[in-house]
């Protein structure tokens, strides 16, 4: 017979393993060509805009796109997940290095890699699914906010009187001192890059819209000669080669410092990666295993912070534009990494030419498309509590902390889980009825010894654990103080906790003081050993098999007892 838990290999074995053994001819090289080809041309531009918006130099998002990206696709759980750069953590790791430096960024990355992997061998990508649907709505939308603020002084050329802040509101303070500083040529490359990525959206929807944009911006900045910042102004040539593998500082001091940045990169790159390994499921119908997965990410940031680069994870967006390309499977995204590497090799010097405001404007498209903004609505609209989980979440990424917004979220979304159940639970009154087979036998006992004010049936419906247990514990002590005989029916009870069972057992103790007994019917195993492991046995309890059985047991009882329980009868 198979186990119900999965073996080591069906949780770990890399998809790249599968797609292998499953047999990989020239048809699939060739897609997977094609796809990786395509990614690249997306993730060019997009790995150097993500790493300047960053606080760090472009290079650094070309190397996080070539080392981890290859990394991901290689040991990964998903055949489709594309790695590298995201613009969900362009806040995260624009605060970390403005407080512990580029190197602090590195320990960081390597930390947060070692726990995302750790993560992954305890097995916990299993739970993040249970993060709560408006928590991640309502974060994804509070990165694009702060993204689209982060490009605001690139977008219109403004010149800081000094660095920029990291927090919202000092930096929208910041910008509008500097209003004045517009540079009409940089908002022009700027809105007509964004002009030209939606045109070629709309007329050409497979053609590589973002890299023809920056492209066609760099040329038309160059040949007219505008006063503009490019990548090269502002940080010189781009690199032709990967660096030399080195390790960050690993000093106990060090370890501390990045310590919260480190915990912060990897419960955003968990929740990120697996995010869009489930988006590449949905858009295939394939599965992917989140344990596997995590522990290729967490090594893929190992290799990222040995290399220089910054934080890696699942990208939804190239995830996606990687399915759409027909991806047969990982050796995709190994491609897409080579690929990313060879442009780098041939046309790093041509990239010191892209304007920043070309860059600026493709990150205020990815803001845009990072908003859910049709599901944003929905969930305003449809539950309060849903609505209140959803802007706690925003509002906490945009003003406090994002980590501090996704954990409050989680407990905010769990409390109202809790209440929403616990409001589930319902008791309902029964008609002590038996069947007609054993009509006979309870004639015996209706000689008018047993009325049915003595034998009250109930019937508990939902999941009865703490969150339910005082309101319907109430309910219950409440009706006890009438009958001799009280039946209650488990039939409909899939889940009972300890404090449940705990206001049970008080319940067949009141009872008892009373004379009176307890009888419980329809409980499935594991429901009958928690009951029986908090005391409930006979005789403080009859367990019957389902509401006739019990209702015939009580009438008996009372009839032996002569119409009545005499109090202190029943221990």
């Amino acid at each position: 017979m198979r186990s119900a838990t999965p073996s080591f290999s069906e949780q770990f074995l890399p998809k790249l393993a599968t797609v292998l053994r499953e047999g990989y001819g020239r048809r699939e090289l060739r897609a997977d060509v094609i796809a990786g080809l395509t990614v690249a041309i997306v993730a060019l531009p997009l790995s150097m805009a993500i790493a300047i918006a960053s606080g760090v130099g472009p290079e650094r998002g070309l190397f996080t796109a070539i080392v981890g990206g290859a990394l991901v696709s290689a040991l990964g759980g998903s055949r489709f997940q594309i790695g590298g750069p995201a613009g969900a953590f362009i806040v995260l790791v624009a605060i970390c290095v403005a407080d512990i430096g580029v190197a602090g960024l590195s320990t960081a990355v390597l930390m947060a890699g070692v726990f995302l992997a750790v993560a992954g061998f305890l097995r916990f990508g299993t739970y993040v699914k249970y993060i709560p649907y408006p928590v991640t709505v309502g974060f994804t939308a509070a990165i694009a906010v702060i993204i689209f603020a982060s490009q605001v002084k690139d977008l219109f050329g403004l010149t800081l009187a000094g660095s920029e802040p990291a927090a919202l509101w000092p930096k929208i303070e910041a910008l509008w001192q500097a209003r004045y500083t517009v540079t009409w040529q940089a908002v022009a490359v700027a809105f007509g890059t964004v002009a030209m990525i939606q045109g070629l959206k709309r007329i050409k929807p497979h053609w590589p819209g973002l890299l023809i944009a920056v492209v066609a911006a760099s040329v038309v900045a160059a040949m007219f000669r505008l006063p503009v910042e490019t990548i090269g102004s502002r940080f010189g040539e781009l690199p032709r080669l990967l660096p030399a593998p080195a390790i960050p500082d690993l000093r106990p001091a060090a370890l501390m410092q990045a310590l919260p940045y480190a915990f912060s990169f990897a419960l955003l790159g968990a929740i990120e990666s697996l995010l869009s390994a489930v988006v590449a499921d949905g858009m295939t119908g394939r599965h992917h295993r989140s344990n596997a997965e995590l522990v290729a990410q967490g090594i893929a940031n190992i290799g990222s912070a040995l290399f220089g680069g910054i934080m890696v994870t699942g990208t939804i967006a190239r995830t996606a534009t990687n399915v759409r390309a027909g991806a047969h499977g990982p050796m995709a995204g190994i491609f897409h990494s080579a690929f990313v590497l060879l442009f780098m090799l041939a046309f790093a010097p041509l990239a010191s030419a892209i304007p920043l405001a070309a860059l600026a404007g493709v990150l205020a498209i990815v803001a845009w498309n990072m908003i859910e903004k049709e599901e944003f609505w929905m969930l305003l609209r449809t539950s309060s509590g849903d609505a209140l989980v959803l802007l706690v979440t925003f509002l906490l990424v945009i003003f406090r902390d994002l980590t501090e917004g996704i954990l409050v979220g989680f407990v905010l979304g769990a409390v109202l889980f809790i209440r929403r159940m616990s409001e589930a639970a319902q008791v309902e009154e029964r008609a002590p009825i038996a069947s007609e087979d054993r009509a006979d036998e309870l004639s015996e006992y209706d000689s008018g010894t047993a009325t049915g004010e003595d034998v009250m049936v109930y019937r508990i419906k939902g999941a009865f654990f703490f969150g339910a247990a005082s309101t319907v514990g109430a309910v219950l002590d409440r009706i006890a103080d009438r009958p001799r005989a009280f039946v209650i029916d488990f039939t409909e009870v899939p889940f009972l906790d300890s404090s449940a069972a705990h206001s049970v057992e008080l319940l067949a103790r009141k009872m008892a003081r009373k004379g009176g007994r307890l009888y419980i019917s329809g409980t499935s195993a594991d429901i009958r050993r928690t009951l029986l492991s908090l005391g409930l046995r006979a005789p403080r309890a009859h367990y019957a098999v389902d509401i006739e059985e019990a209702v015939f047991a009580a009438r008996r009882d009372l009839a032996e007892a002569g119409g009545g329980m005499r109090p202190g009868a029943v221990s």
